[in-house]
């Protein structure tokens, strides 16, 4: 039943009646992937906003993120981005990085927020008022926003690192651990984009130690 969810104004518009004016919606990607940041988007959509396609970024190709990423952009009220890099996830680990990365982002909005809606289950150290939301990029128009910001600009970064490091192929497989980048890593070793901590797999010699 939730995969025929579409995302709508139902969460936002409780809280504008509650009186709070500037609600944003927050969600990550990259917290699985052996390399690269974490990043995070925080999104103020208008009252009554519709973007047309507008879901949980998961659920849809690459050009229909390219797409919206730029739709979402044009109406937003406000957006940013945030980020935690591969030092900092193995220093923290995974879901403290991604708690950075959400303050990073809401703190980077020019507009400033005052109520949060956060994909998932978990929020640590977030300033203003927030609410944790399962699922949230299937239901709230702002976590679907931020969501797609995320996708989209995780997926640039991976390209980018493709450019920097061709031999790991991180445009095709984004970081995730694949057949053809684990094997890539087991011949290559791990380059300086690489999580040491998502790293168990490889022998201490490989990984560096």
């Amino acid at each position: 039943m939730l995969n025929k969810t579409v995302p709508d104004e139902r969460l936002e518009n409780q809280l504008r009646e509650a009186g709070y004016r500037s609600v944003c919606g927050v969600d990550e990607a990259g917290r699985g992937p052996l390399s690269g940041p974490v990043v995070a988007a925080a999104c103020i959509l208008p009252a009554g906003c519709v973007i047309p396609g507008l879901n949980d970024s998961k659920k849809l190709t690459p050009k229909q993120r390219d797409r919206l990423y730029d739709a979402v952009r044009d109406v937003a009220l406000a957006y940013a981005v945030g980020t935690a890099s591969p030092e900092e996830i193995d220093e923290l680990n995974i879901l403290n990085a991604t708690m950075l990365a959400m303050r990073r982002a809401i703190e980077g909005l020019p507009v400033p927020a005052d109520f949060a809606l956060i994909d998932g289950n978990c929020a640590r150290g977030i300033a203003i008022p927030h609410q944790t939301v399962i699922s949230g990029d299937a239901l709230s128009v702002s976590i679907a926003a931020a969501s797609i910001l995320a996708k989209v600009t995780r997926d640039r970064i991976c390209l980018e690192n493709d450019r920097e490091y061709p031999e790991y192929g991180f445009a095709k497989h984004k970081g995730y651990g694949t057949k053809e980048h684990m094997d890539a890593l087991r011949r290559l070793g791990p380059c300086p984009l690489h999580r040491r901590s998502f790293l168990k797999f490889l022998s201490d010699g490989e990984n560096g130690k």
